[in-house]
C-alpha cells in the first residue's frame, strides 16, 4: 500500500501555485528518514511572479498607517495562537522537534515576537525638525525600503520566519520569503494563515532550492536580501547583492564560547549550559557548544558535563522525555560525524560521538575534551548535539580562546565576580554576551554578530530599523 505524498505549492499574489514547470522536491521527515511530502523546486519564471505581485503591492501597503500595519500584525499573531496545532505538527514533521518543546519553548515567543512589531509600527523614530541654516527648516523621514528578498534557514524554520517577515511588514515593505528545501511545511502553513490577513502580493512563500535564493537575491525588483544561513551563503549573497548594491542582512553562524571560571557554581552551570548546547540538537547558531573551563575545576566540570550529557535524552518528535530530536537532514548528519571522525588522537570523547539507532537522524549527546585551540572542531561549527571543552589558565587566556575564531555572534561569561563579568563582557568580540545563563533571548533586545557571523540585526527596534531607510527632506522658510 502507498500513502499519498502531501503536496506543497508557492503562495504568489494571494493563491497557491506549482511551480511554473512543474519541478519539485521530495520532503523527508528527518525522525523517520522517509518522503512525506513534495514541494515546488522554484525556477526563473516563479521568482519573476513573485517579485512581480510584490512590488505591485508595495505602493499601497506603503501607504498604510502604521497603525493599519499594526492592526494585521495582531490579527496574524492571534490567528497562529489559534492555528497553533497545526503549526507545531508541520514544524515538528518538518525538523523532527519534539512537539511539546515546540508548544512551549517556540510557539509563544514567535506569537510575541508578531506582536512586539506590531507596536514597533507605531513606533517609528523621530527626531524634532530644526533649523540649521538659516532660512531653511530640516526633517527626517523613516521609509520602508521596498520589496524583500527573504530566506530563512531549516534549523528553525517558524521561528526565523517570523523574525523575517514580522519587521519587514511592520515597516511597509513587501515580502517574498523562501524557506529551506528540507523544511517548506510550516511555511506554506504560515503563508495560508497570513494571506487570509493581508493584501494579495504583500506577503509571497517560494519553495526551491539554493538556485531559486540565488535568483531571488540576484533578482532585479528586491531591494534588500536577508538570509539566515552559513558563512559560505552569505558570502555569495553579499557578492549577489553588490553587483546592484542592494542592501544586505546576514545572520550567519557562531562558535560561542562558554567562559566558565574557578567561582562557579559547577551544577548549575552544568545543568544550564548543556541544556542550551543540546537544546535542538545543537542546531543553533548560539548553542552553548564550546566550553572554556579554567583549569582548578576543569575536570571536576569534565565529569560534570559528561554525566549530564549521557542524562540527555534524544528521540521522536511524541516522546515527551527527550530533550532534543533528529539532525535535520542526511547532510547534516554526515558533517556531524565526520568532525567525531577527524577528531586528532589528543582528543577524547567523553560520551556519545556517534549515531542513534538506524531511522532517522538522531545522532546522541556528545561532550569531546582534551581539545588545543587550532583543532578543526574548535575552529569550525559542528551545527550538532557535540560540546567541545578546553582548559584555560587565567582571564586573558580564555579571551585569547574565546575571540580566536571567526565567528562573532554570541557568548557567555560563568562567575560571580560582577567585576570580572564586566571586563569579559567589555572584551568578548561577540554581538552578545551572557552571564551566568545562555541562549535566552527577548523580543526587545538586539540579536546578531560581528565578523563572518555576518551583520544587521533580529529582534528589537534595531531589527525594525534596519527594514528602513533614511530621508532628509528640507524646505525653505521664504517660499
Amino acid at each position: 500500500m502507498t500513502t499519498e505524498l502531501r503536496r506543497l505549492r508557492n503562495y504568489i499574489d494571494g493563491e497557491f501555485r506549482d511551480a511554473a514547470d512543474g519541478r519539485t522536491i521530495e520532503v523527508v521527515n528527518p525522525a523517520t528518514g522517509e518522503v512525506y511530502a513534495t514541494s515546488p523546486l522554484s525556477g526563473q519564471a516563479d521568482v519573476d511572479a513573485a517579485m512581480a505581485a510584490a512590488a505591485a503591492a508595495f505602493p499601497a501597503w506603503r501607504d498604510t498607517t502604521p497603525a493599519e500595519r499594526q492592526k494585521v500584525l495582531l490579527k496574524i499573531a492571534d490567528a497562529f495562537e489559534e492555528r497553533a496545532e497545526e503549526l507545531i505538527a508541520a514544524e515538528s514533521e518538518n525538523t523532527g522537534k519534539p512537539l511539546e518543546l515546540t508548544r512551549t519553548e517556540e510557539l509563544p515567543p514567535m506569537v510575541d515576537q508578531i506582536r512586539f512589531f506590531a507596536g514597533a509600527a507605531r513606533m517609528l523614530e523621530g527626531r524634532s525638525a530644526g533649523e540649521y541654516m538659516e532660512g531653511l527648516t530640516s526633517i527626517v523621514r523613516r521609509e520602508p525600503v521596498g520589496v524583500c528578498a527573504q530566506v530563512a534557514p531549516w534549523n528553525y524554520p517558524m521561528m526565523m520566519a517570523v523574525w523575517k517577515f514580522a519587521p519587514a511588514l511592520a515597516a511597509g515593505n513587501t515580502v517574498v520569503l523562501k524557506p529551506s528545501d528540507t523544511t517548506p511545511a510550516s511555511t506554506v502553513l504560515m503563508a495560508e494563515i497570513i494571506g487570509a490577513i493581508v493584501p494579495k502580493g504583500v506577503f509571497n512563500v517560494l519553495c526551491g532550492d539554493r538556485d531559486t535564493g540565488r535568483a531571488m537575491v540576484e533578482h532585479p525588483v528586491p531591494a534588500m536580501a536577508s538570509i539566515t544561513g552559513s558563512v559560505r551563503a552569505g558570502m555569495q549573497v553579499a557578492e549577489s547583492a553588490a553587483k546592484d548594491v542592494k542592501r544586505v542582512h546576514l545572520e550567519l553562524g557562531g562558535k560561542a564560547p562558554v567562559v566558565v571560571f574557578e567561582d562557579t557554581d559547577i551544577p548549575k552551570a552544568v545543568e544550564d549550559i548543556s541544556v542550551a548546547g543540546f537544546f535542538n540538537a545543537g542546531q543553533d547558531c548560539t548553542a552553548a557548544t564550546r566550553v572554556l573551563v579554567h583549569e582548578s575545576i576543569h575536570d571536576e566540570f569534565v565529569s560534570a558535563l559528561t554525566k549530564a550529557a549521557a542524562d540527555t535524552k534524544t528521540g521522536r518528535p511524541d516522546d515527551e522525555d527527550v530533550l532534543y530530536g533528529p539532525l535535520n537532514n542526511a547532510n547534516q548528519l554526515k558533517q556531524v560525524s565526520g568532525f567525531i571522525d577527524r577528531l586528532p588522537a589528543h582528543a577524547k570523547v567523553e560520551t556519545g560521538g556517534h549515531r542513534v539507532g538506524d531511522k532517522g537522524y538522531f545522532y546522541a549527546p556528545t561532550v569531546v575534551s582534551g581539545l588545543k585551540q587550532d583543532d578543526e572542531i574548535i575552529q569550525n561549527e559542528v551545527f550538532g548535539p557535540v560540546i567541545t571543552v578546553q582548559s584555560f589558565r587565567d582571564e586573558e587566556q580564555a579571551l585569547e580562546y574565546a575571540n580566536g575564531v571567526e565567528y562573532a555572534l554570541a557568548s557567555s561569561v560563568w562567575t560571580k565576580d560582577h567585576s570580572r563579568a564586566m571586563r569579559m563582557s567589555k572584551s568578548l568580540d561577540f554581538g552578545c554576551v551572557w552571564i551566568n545563563t545562555h541562549i535566552p533571548l527577548v523580543a526587545e533586545m538586539p540579536h546578531g554578530g560581528f565578523k563572518k557571523s555576518g551583520y544587521g540585526k533580529d529582534l528589537s527596534a534595531y531589527g525594525f530599523d534596519d527594514y528602513t531607510r533614511i530621508k532628509h527632506v528640507m524646505t525653505s522658510l521664504d517660499a
